[in-house]
């Protein structure tokens, strides 16, 4: 004689598939793992309404210069370059001069030393002046946001940019925990590690700009993620 099941022995595993496990622990006994808070609080970083000037610009590819030259003699036209992978920026004609990791007076200057024989050559006197700009901003300098946000990745970074800024950028997710929230600051090979905690509810919350860290190049935020939502939780807006 067949036994029929109970219907709920056989809605119950169909539940907990459609929902992708939540709200299911009562069933299983499964608790998801305790994500534990990173870093720690730096009083003497730059922040929110305690910001600094970034280092002085180093050129990198691949930044946009717009590089005017004189005497007009040497028929360089202001132009604009884009500096190449390789690091150089093609002078046409003048050839090409390598200016990766230089500042903006540093690449003014070797510009200069590099037309001076040309110069010489067309029995040019005068002295030369080069003038370098950066265009568009600072394509070269980003930060990054990883983890469990909407848009990982690298974001362009202009001086003003704060953690807020930037976890803002990303975007959360329903299963996004921003309260676990640290910053990590890049560092020569084999040396000390720098990593900030994040008070994500003092800063939303709150408007508490001490851990409202200012940004700098190449600095991560990284978000830390529960579980996602299973699929009856993303049909109804779970993200």
């Amino acid at each position: 004689m067949t036994r029929k099941l109970p219907a709920l022995a056989l809605i119950a595993p169909l539940f907990c598939l459609l929902w992708g496990g939540a709200g299911c622990s009562a069933l299983g006994g499964h608790r998801e793992r305790k994500i534990p808070q990173y870093g720690m609080i730096d009083p003497n970083q730059p922040r929110e309404l305690q910001m600094v000037s970034l280092p002085t610009y180093v050129v990198e590819p691949p930044d946009e210069l717009e590089i005017s030259v004189r005497p007009v003699l040497l028929e360089i036209p202001t132009t604009t370059l884009i500096v190449r992978q390789d690091g150089v920026v093609d002078l046409g004609f003048s050839g090409d001069v390598y200016v990766a990791g230089l500042t903006l007076d540093e690449v003014e200057r070797k510009i200069a030393q590099h037309l001076a024989p040309i110069a010489a050559q067309k029995q040019i006197r005068e002295p030369i002046q080069v003038s370098v700009r950066l265009i568009n901003g600072n394509q070269s300098k980003q930060f990054y946001v990883v983890g469990t946000v909407t848009t990982q990745g690298k974001f362009p970074l202009t001086g003003s940019e704060t953690v807020l800024d930037g976890i803002l950028q990303a975007g959360l997710r329903s299963n996004s925990l921003p309260e676990k929230a640290y910053l990590v600051r890049p560092h020569p090979a084999g040396g000390p590690c720098t990593v900030l905690k994040i008070d994500w509810f003092g800063i939303k919350d709150r408007g508490d700009t001490l851990t409202n860290y200012q940004l700098f190049p190449g600095d991560r935020i990284v978000v830390p993620g529960g579980k996602a939502p299973g699929l009856l939780g993303t049909l109804f807006g779970g993200g």
